[in-house]
């Protein structure tokens, strides 16, 4: 079927969130970026954005949600939410009665139960995808990477964000809020590790002053699925994406990138 999520030849089906919020001291708003546990088979050590693979739950629950965008684009999106409240606490792409205390109490019967739907009919509340955007999608297949994910990036605000996050310390061992420019500054000191996607959606986001910049410019670009291509023809073998999908860096030396 279709809409069933399939790990090969099309690659395993994966989502992830960009939570934006303002910056407490002013300034560039910041993103929450989580460290992943060292002992996970992808990404082992290195700063993402939340998220993970999508699950068959997740199409049921789109199924039977229905809506005017596909199946597999709700079930991305649904990913998404879940993970969200699953690695951070956060309830983001909902609605109805949220709190801060609801939100942790919905984190653990997740965790329990491990599938969005029953939560959402225990606590009354409804999904809210119009809260997230779709920015972007990375499918490495060409790379020589031992799990393939075909990722779907979205975009969703916490205005002030002032609320707790907390790790769910089983894949990952740190949260943590800074800006773009902040997270690639970490990089190039040694005190994060980014792979090569995120080091590009980072240089991307931080072209933006605000998340509504973020959102105009994702809402304007249609997303592409973008597949790295390593490049031969110069010097020096490169990793190359497309020029056309909003990034302002769009290759890097191949004994550079870091891979899941």
């Amino acid at each position: 079927m279709a809409d069933k999520p399939t790990q090969s030849p099309e690659g395993i089906p994966a989502a992830t969130i960009v939570i934006f919020r303002n910056a407490p001291s002013g300034g560039a708003p910041e993103v929450l970026m989580t460290i992943r546990s060292r002992n996970m088979a992808f990404a082992g050590g290195m700063a993402v954005f939340p998220g993970g693979r999508v699950d068959e739950a997740d199409f049921d629950l789109a199924r039977a949600t229905g809506g005017d965008a596909p199946i597999d684009e709700i079930a991305h999106q649904i990913a998404a939410v879940r993970e969200t409240l699953e690695e951070t606490g956060l309830a983001l792409g909902l609605s109805g009665d949220l709190t801060a205390e609801r939100a942790t109490r919905a984190r653990s019967m997740l965790h329990d139960r491990g599938a969005l739907a029953p939560v959402l009919e225990a606590f009354d509340w409804a999904l809210d995808l119009d809260q997230i955007t779709p920015f972007a999608r990375w499918y490495p297949k060409n790379e020589n990477i031992p799990r393939v994910y075909d990722t779907r990036f979205y975009l969703a605000n916490l205005g002030t964000g002032d609320v707790e996050v907390s790790a769910d310390e089983s894949e990952n061992t740190r949260l943590f809020w800074v800006s773009a420019q902040g997270a690639l500054d970490m990089a190039d000191q040694g005190d994060i590790k980014l792979i090569f996607p995120t080091r590009r959606n980072l240089e991307r986001l931080a072209l933006f002053t605000s998340y509504e910049e973020a959102r105009t410019q994702a809402e304007a670009i249609p997303v592409k699925t973008i597949v790295p291509q390593i490049d031969t023809t110069g010097d020096q073998p490169m990793l190359r994406i497309m020029e056309e999908a909003g990034y302002p860096i769009t290759a890097e030396l191949l004994e550079t990138v870091a891979r899941g």
